[in-house]
């Protein structure tokens, strides 16, 4: 007996888990079944009579509880070992000294088997079952059913006194032993679950690469430094940090060392900050920095220009020295605003007005600047509603063979009419539409509109009339541009090599080779390609046959100061020589009086347009 506690093996680690816990139980049944055996082998050695007898019985009752458990029956072999086991003790009752007998000390023992191994249910039944058995003994006692035997005090009553205090201080034991692994568990669990939680809460508020607060705690720390500086009467700036040239990096040695360089970039802002100062990853390559002010803007203008020196400084990021620029805008609290998303806008604002005029440099918001927006946002949603009713107009403008004068072609040019009789210009509303994407459902549009004219002069007045119309790279995007220009010459009934189509130089260096494979089916198709406003670009002789250009259009820049400019006489005369050897014609844009117009044909141009013959004029006014 004195070895059954100290041979008991450890308790299965996991108490947390359901089965784990089953599996507990099952273990504690076999070692209390076992306990029990060893205690009534004991008793059995000194027990005489029916005692003898009913030991044997309990033995047996032991055995199959045992097996049960053994074939993980744990329920039933719960119910096998505490009924039997109250029922023999109930029987000790009943043939010796009845409620004073020493057998009523095991049932506490039992209510303790009846927690430590089943659920409410085990004990509710193991409490009833004993009070029942209780009940019995005093009910057959006193009606003289039994009659109690008060023995004589012997070593055997020391004996059963103890088998009985044994199993259940060993029962007791184990029980209290798994409640402090319970506990200790459940303990280690919630420091995990803590752990876990301020982890979870960390990368919420964090930015993953560079461990800076992220956009949605960066409005958390605005609005308390906010509530701060305004009980101290102090203004808050908030910086917009925009890399300059970060893509390049990006596009040159790949997302790692773009990602390698953030984090160098962190860390050196961050070292030069002072406590009350922030910096955000805003997303991207953009940052956010909150900085109370003190006594004056001087303290906001000195953190900029240091901001602009740390991104300036030479970073080695595999192997390769890189120097990046950034740009930051400025918006100040209360004078800017308020609020965290209305200052972060007007930070923005500021910092495409550093963009604008050089980079590398910080510009504050000004109230001039949030209009300009406003204006640009009111015709943003005014320009897809024109779209969808058709609002715009073309205007044509003759192209004039200089040699005979007669109009050879005309140029498709896009306005949009007001109401009141005024028009917004092209510089506005085509840079909105190509960054919204409608550029190409109204350039669509353009290219019908300016077939169905051609062919209708074709028809008329001018029979070897040729229609240009100016498009977007981005109409280049879909690589539907050959399906939109053959359904337009289908439908007009128009002869592919009436149409051609003009693209400036900058826009023939944009994504090379998905435009060069576009135009040359279109060249194959028979429509013809010029470059518009030759000369302000990078003027490269290459693309001119990789695109199969056909035309030069000389920029109106050049044209303008022919007679009064010799290097712009120069630079034409270089312009049209160039195109003569490569076999290319040239229309000179912006002709407007007769002295430019015999230069022109003096030097060999091939053709011009300008107010000299006429201005853009709407279809209805130039068929008259």
């Amino acid at each position: 007996m004195p070895n059954t506690t100290s041979s008991a093996p450890p308790a299965p680690p996991n108490l947390l888990n359901m089965d784990g816990l089953q599996e507990v139980r099952r273990y504690r049944l076999m070692q209390i079944c076992s306990a029990t055996a060893i205690g009534l082998l004991a008793s059995l050695l000194v027990a005489r009579g029916i005692t003898f007898y009913l030991f044997v019985a309990g033995l047996c009752c032991l055995g199959v509880a045992l097996l049960l458990a053994f074939k993980h029956k744990t329920s039933a072999s719960a119910y096998t070992l505490l009924g039997s086991m109250s029922a023999m003790l109930f029987a000790f009752a009943i043939t010796g000294a009845g409620m004073f007998d020493l057998a009523i000390l095991g049932y506490p023992g039992m209510f303790i088997f009846a927690a430590l191994l089943g659920g409410v249910w085990l004990f509710i039944s193991v409490l009833l079952f004993v009070i029942a058995l209780c009940i019995a003994i005093v009910w057959l006692t006193l009606n003289g059913i039994v009659d109690p035997n008060i023995p004589v005090l012997s070593w055997t009553h020391l004996l059963f006194i103890l088998v009985i205090f044994i199993v259940t201080g060993f029962s007791v034991y184990i029980l209290v032993r798994d409640i402090k692994t319970l506990m200790h568990s459940l303990q280690t669990e919630n420091i995990k679950v803590q752990h876990s939680r301020a982890q979870i809460q960390h990368l919420a508020h964090h930015d993953v690469l560079t461990d800076l607060p992220n956009r949605l705690y960066g409005e958390k720390l605005f609005n308390q430094l906010h509530d701060e500086c305004a009980q101290q009467n102090r203004q808050l700036a908030v910086l917009f940090i925009d890399l300059d040239n970060f893509k390049p990096v990006n596009d040159a040695l790949g997302h790692e060392a773009g990602d390698r360089l953030l984090e160098l970039l962190s860390k050196r802002l961050s070292q030069q900050l002072g406590p009350d100062q922030h910096l955000i990853r805003f997303g991207g390559d953009e940052f956010l920095l909150l900085a109370p002010v003190y006594d004056s803007f001087r303290d906001v203008h000195l953190l900029a220009t240091s901001i602009i020196e740390l991104c300036a400084s030479e970073f080695i990021i595999m192997q390769t020295r890189i120097v990046i620029s950034a740009s930051i805008g400025i918006a100040v609290a209360p004078q800017h605003g308020s609020q965290f998303k209305q200052l972060c806008r007007r930070a923005d604002i500021a910092m495409y007005e550093a963009k604008k005029v050089g980079r590398k440099t910080y510009h504050f918001y000004v109230a001039e600047m949030d209009q300009g927006s406003e204006d640009k946002f009111t015709l943003f949603q005014q320009l897809h509603q024109a779209v969808a009713s058709r609002q715009f107009a073309l205007y044509y403008q003759p192209i004039v063979n200089l040699a005979t004068g007669k109009t050879v072609a005309v140029e498709a040019l896009l306005r949009w009419p007001q109401p009141d009789g005024s028009m917004i210009s092209p510089d506005e509303f085509i840079p909105l539409a190509e960054s919204s994407g409608v550029i190409t459902e109204l350039g669509k549009w353009v290219i019908e509109q300016a077939c169905v004219f051609c062919a209708q002069q074709r028809k008329s007045k001018l029979p070897e009339l040729r229609v240009a119309v100016n498009l977007s790279v981005v109409q280049f995007a879909d690589g539907k541009l050959q399906q939109t220009v053959e359904s337009a010459l289908k439908h007009a009934n128009l002869p592919a090599n009436a149409l051609e189509l003009e693209l400036t130089e900058s826009q023939l260096l944009d994504d090379k080779d998905q435009i060069q494979t576009q135009l040359k089916s279109l060249d194959r198709l028979g429509v013809s390609v010029a470059i518009d406003d030759f000369g302000t670009g990078y003027s490269n002789l290459g693309y001119l046959r990789h695109f199969n250009a056909r035309k030069l259009k000389i920029d109106r820049s050049f044209v303008n100061a022919l007679t009064t400019d010799p290097d712009n006489e120069e630079i034409v005369k270089a312009i049209i020589t160039m195109a003569a050897s490569l076999g290319l014609e040239t229309v000179a844009e912006g002709i407007e009086d007769e002295a430019t117009l015999s230069k022109l044909i003096a030097l060999g141009c091939n053709a011009g347009q300008g107010y000299y013959w006429s201005k853009p004029l709407p279809g209805p006014e130039f068929s008259a």
